[in-house]
Formats: structure tokens, sequence, C-alpha cells
């Protein structure tokens, strides 16, 4: 099958604003700051939703900061996932939804991230709660309870719910910072947060979601003297290379797939953005000779005059 002739695939960061990007992301405030990074990015984890509501006036600044084609993946509150474990929570969902209305054409997903405790006997619940949920928004569910990638019943039985709903599984790939040992905070503090599970590349939506979790990139990024000489891993290509084919698969299925990078403090994230974009633009033109595509180029505002490219947005 054919892909299209530009591929419809959004990359982006975990974030939009991170004080080691200021010379990316210039701007004296927060509007501009997202404004100068969906210049670049086509979408990014709105994470800010999980921890805390934005007032109604901050929604509007993100609306009127991105373009109309940026799209957000915002994370449902933890008052509802954690706290409430989905359940008692109708008032809670109206007034999220109710609040980010503005922004409710660009949010590609919303995400649902549940915690480890949340197992097979609650998917019912899950089932219960995604009829409160406002029709024809796109919607992803992050599991972490082991049974959910032990490919048994369970993991048959959530499978196949998000299929039938059309939901996107969000796949967390792990594989390169848990290739580490702890050697700096940044690291150890990405082993206690990030889950270590198997990454099971199965597309149950037309918008798949994969979230990268890499090592860091940049001599400065892992401290004082940067990388230990003898240090053995796997470097972020060689872990990300099997992606290579199966977003193009995705792309070829007529998916739109979401790609998340981050690294242990997001510090270099976008510069290895870059480099993994090049990857995948250099293997999809190599399956598909003629095809297009769009690029990016952000630039440096320091002194060196640094840049690097970005495609695919």
């Amino acid at each position: 099958m054919p892909l299209p002739e530009l591929p419809n695939i959004r990359i982006g960061m975990a974030m939009w604003s991170h004080p080691g990007w200021k010379t990316l992301f210039p701007g004296m405030d927060a509007e501009a700051r997202l404004a100068a990074y969906g210049r670049v990015f086509g979408t990014v984890e709105g994470n800010t939703s999980f921890y805390a509501l934005p007032s109604a006036q901050q929604v509007n600044i993100w609306q009127r900061a991105t373009p109309e084609d940026f799209r957000f993946t915002f994370k449902l509150p933890r008052r509802i996932t954690h706290e409430l474990s989905l359940r008692d929570c109708r008032e809670e969902v109206l007034q999220f939804f109710q609040l980010f209305e503005p922004l409710m054409a660009k949010t590609g997903v919303w995400k649902i991230q549940l915690p480890a405790r949340f197992g097979p006997e609650s998917l019912p619940v899950l089932t219960q709660f995604l009829s409160l949920l406002p029709e024809g928004v796109g919607l992803g569910v992050e599991v972490r309870h082991r049974a959910f990638f032990a490919k048994g019943e369970a993991e048959r039985d959530f499978n196949r719910l998000l299929m039938d709903k059309g939901i996107n599984r969000i796949i967390m790939d792990t594989r390169p910072v848990f290739a580490l040992p702890a050697i700096n905070e940044a690291i150890t503090d990405a082993h206690q947060k990030k889950p270590r599970v198997p990454v099971h590349p199965l597309a149950t939506g037309a918008n798949p979601v994969v979230r990268f979790i890499a090592q860091p990139h940049t001599p400065a990024a892992w401290g004082p003297g940067g990388k230990p000489a003898d240090l053995d891993c796997a470097n972020n290509q060689a872990f990300f290379a099997p992606w290579l084919g199966k977003l193009a698969d995705w792309l070829a299925e007529g998916r739109s797939p979401y790609l998340f990078i981050h690294t242990p403090d997001n510090s270099d994230a976008p510069l290895l953005a870059s480099e993994l974009v090049a990857q995948l633009a250099a293997h999809l033109q190599a399956l598909h000779p003629g095809l297009t595509l769009p690029s990016v180029m952000l630039e440096s505002t320091e002194s060196d005059g640094g840049q690097f490219g970005l495609g695919l947005q």
C-alpha cells in the first residue's frame, strides 16, 4: 500500500518549555515559547493537566499561541485516574472537558494514564468510564500493570476493548534509559518514575502513540565529565531502529502516529529528535524514492549559530 504524499506523523516532546531550550525556543513568556515550539513540532505532551487544572485564561493562551494544525495530547487529571480510579467522577470529567473546550479541535489524543495497581479486574470500570467521555474525541490509554504485558488473557481482553472502541494503546519504550546504570540524578529519577515494561508495538486505533524514553544524548546532559568511557550500552539510534519499520507500516495502513521523544532531563531531547527524525526520513525515502518530506530548521540563538533540522511535523 503506498504512503500518502506527506506522511501523517506528529513528533514532539514531553513539554514545550525547558530551561535548556531557551536559545532554541526563545521568548520572554510561556506563550512566546509555546509559539516558537509550535513552529517546529506538530504536537506536545500536555502533562500539566495531570497535576492541576489550568485557568480558563491559560487554556485560551495555549489556543492562541499554536497554529491551527498543531495537536496537543492532554493527560486527564490524576484526580480522575489515580485518586478516584475512574469511579464516581462524572462531575470531574464534565468540568475538565468544559474547561478545555477552546482546545478540543487542537487536541489529537486525550491520554488516560492508569496506575500500576489498575489491573485486569478493573477493565469493567474502564469500560464504564469511557461512556462518560465526549463522543468523537481521540483517546489513548497507558497501562502499567504487568498483566497487561504478559500476552495472556488479560492483555487480550484489554487490547480487544481498545480495538472495539478505536482507542489507542499508548506504548512506552523505556529500554534505552533502563539499559543504563543509575549514574546520575536524572537517570536515577527516570528509573524511579518510568515503568520498566515490555514493548508491545500494537496499533489498536488510528493514532498509535509511542513514548520513546532515550538515553542522555549530549556530553552536557551526562553531567561533569560526560559519558563514562567504560560504560557499555547500546545507543539511542540502535534502540530506535525497530521503530523505523513499525512507523512505516502504520503509515502505510493509513494510521497517523504520534511520536514523543524524551531524555532523562529532556534538556537535549530536541537535538535527539532531529537525529531520529533524520533516520526515519531516510528510511521512508528508501522505501518510497518519490516521497517528499517537509523540513523545518530550528536555529539556535547562541553565538555559535548552531542549528538542526526537523521534518515530518
